[in-house]
């Protein structure tokens, strides 16, 4: 059997078709912060990077080869209160594709959403201990 390489995951684009209305429906579900960078003569809002902040980071991105989907790769946010975040997604605009769904036996909760681009975002809260 063929070894692989381990490769941390330390980035992702969410395509967008408007950078502007995408960051602001992003700082009001999330609270994120943005940087407006130009790379490639494509659009970018950068989300701040700091370091105390676990896990990846990523960015807004407008251009020719951005196509805002929700038949995409989905990936997960991770929250302390679904329920909240599914709220802040109804008031910034967004609708709610996959309800919050508690998965007893796996002791999480999912729930996606459909942000103001038409891409399918997905989030999981651990789901609290008795």
């Amino acid at each position: 059997m063929e070894e692989f390489v381990k490769v941390p995951k330390v980035y992702f684009e969410i395509p967008v078709y408007d950078l502007s209305r995408a960051a602001a429906f992003y700082t009001q579900v999330f609270g994120f912060e943005f940087e407006k960078e130009l790379v490639e003569r494509n659009g970018i809002e950068q989300l701040s990077f700091q370091e105390e902040n676990l896990g990846i980071c990523g960015a807004l991105a407008k251009g020719d080869m951005y196509s805002p989907n929700s038949n995409q790769v989905a990936f997960y946010y991770k929250t302390y209160d679904i329920d909240a975040v599914l709220n802040n997604v109804l008031k910034a605009g967004g609708t709610v594709i996959l309800p919050k769904k508690i998965e007893d036996n796996l002791r999480y909760i999912v729930a996606e959403f459909g942000d103001c681009e038409g891409n399918r975002i997905a989030l999981h809260q651990i789901y609290p201990s008795k």
